[in-house]
């Protein structure tokens, strides 16, 4: 696949960071990540470009004044005064590379011809003193359903004798979600209203507030810098155009959905609200952290051939755990701890995000530099690897019983839902997503 990542210097577990806290062994920010993302601060309103580091955000606006990026290329530091990540996004891929350089050096204990340590007043800030926002104006979001074991699970619920449709093991099914709605973690998740299933088909349907809402455990993947309208992107080219990735939270109102979501797919049930995490983890930095793509059982098709590169096969698919973790109102009133809901790997995922993209593309339909795509939820193939509450209670017959003694079928006004991942590997230091957290309101 041309431009895949690879490991560089920059993935050096023996990099060592002048600023202690990069250096906490459980940072979800250590130097050999780098992530991006827009903040703000009670001082300096005006949003602008960071990187995360330890408990900090490295201010890239003010790495340009003090001239700590100088000798990069002017779109480089044009995109680095922005307020947003999309000019970033629109970069080529070796940019992008060449930044993402640039601030490892700028970081590194181990001072070089370059180095931030002197201005450490001057262009760290605490993330505890910023606003986390959007990282991107995000134009067009599209969802797919890409893991094979949650397809099973809820084509199984409603079609037993054929959960899976004839479609699914040739195509990458998705639908184009609402752009206006993603909110950053910690924005509050009101409880949406619609239409919902009368039960008996002589009556009417009742109009109301959700009483079966869902959280969806998946990651988002940023892109740029996208094709021309009417020019499909290749396989071989789709990680040029993979930015970065992020956790996505697709909140689904499961008893809307069922109503409404014959013929023409989901609608209002999705559209509500999509919480994502702050933080863009670029590929670059996902490098140590890439597999083969997930290996079908026999008898499955072989991808089409505008689906199929080798180099995808044998490393397009990503090592990443991810949690979802409840916090009822009564445990947070209690100071009780949240609970592991489930845990699944996005390497199970049946199609990577090269196909993704690539299929996304194949009509001659334009990406644009700060487009989002989501995996669709991601689960495995055991129980606690279920990514949704659908799955977990299985449409609600099997309550979910909480160590504090509540139950849960779907969510309920107070809980709070907050995705987490990690990737690691022997001989690499092990980086992290942060946080994207919802509390759900009435």
């Amino acid at each position: 696949m041309s431009g895949a990542t690879q490991v560089d210097e920059t993935h050096d577990p023996r990099l060592r960071c002048w600023h202690e806290p990069a250096e906490d062994p459980t940072t979800d920010f250590p130097i050999q990540n780098l992530p991006l993302g827009v903040f703000r601060t009670e001082a300096e309103a005006v949003p602008r470009v960071g990187a995360a580091i330890g408990d900090a955000i490295l201010d890239l606006a003010a790495c340009d004044r003090e001239g700590l990026l100088r000798g990069l290329p002017l779109e480089v530091e044009t995109a680095c005064r922005s307020t947003s990540l999309n000019a970033f996004m629109a970069l080529p891929q070796r940019l992008r590379r060449a930044l993402r350089h640039r601030l490892s050096h700028l970081l590194r204990a181990e001072a070089g011809q370059v180095t931030g340590r002197a201005k450490a007043e001057q262009v760290l800030v605490a993330q505890r003193e910023a606003e986390l926002l959007l990282p991107a104006q995000i134009g067009d979001y599209s969802d797919f359903y890409a893991s094979v074991f949650h397809a099973t699970n809820v084509g199984g619920m409603f079609r037993p004798d054929n959960p899976l449709l004839p479609n699914y093991k040739w195509v990458p099914i998705g639908y184009h979600g609402r752009a206006s709605s993603i909110v950053p973690s910690g924005t509050i998740v009101r409880r949406p209203h619609g239409q919902s299933d009368p039960k008996d088909t002589s009556a009417a349907p009742v109009f109301g507030p959700s009483r079966s809402l869902d959280y969806e455990l998946e990651l988002g993947c940023f892109l740029g810098p996208g094709n021309a309208l009417g020019l499909p992107i290749p396989i071989d080219a789709a990680e040029q155009h993979m930015v970065g990735l992020c956790l996505l939270n697709d909140w689904s109102a499961r008893d809307l959905q069922k109503w409404e979501y014959q013929p023409l797919g989901p609608f209002l049930a999705k559209s509500f609200a999509t919480t994502i995490s702050p933080w863009v983890v670029l590929t670059e930095a996902l490098a140590p952290f890439r597999v083969p793509a997930f290996e079908r059982p026999a008898g499955d098709p072989a991808p089409l051939p505008y689906l199929s590169a080798d180099d995808d096969q044998t490393r397009g698919a990503f090592d990443i755990l991810v949690e979802a973790w409840l916090c009822t109102g009564r445990m947070r009133d209690a100071g009780e701890a949240a609970h592991r809901l489930s845990q699944g790997n996005a390497r199970q995922l049946y199609w990577t995000l090269a196909q993704m993209l690539t299929h996304h593309a194949s009509n001659g339909c334009n990406l644009r530099p700060g487009d989002l795509l989501a995996s669709g939820t991601i689960s495995g193939p055991e129980r606690n690897a279920r990514g949704c509450l659908l799955e977990l209670t299985w449409r609600g017959s099997e309550p979910l019983a909480l160590p504090n003694g509540e139950t849960r079928r779907f969510l309920e006004d107070g809980d709070e839902l907050t995705l987490r991942a990690y990737a690691e590997r022997e001989g690499f230091r092990r980086i992290g997503f942060g946080e994207c957290r919802g509390v759900v309101v009435g």
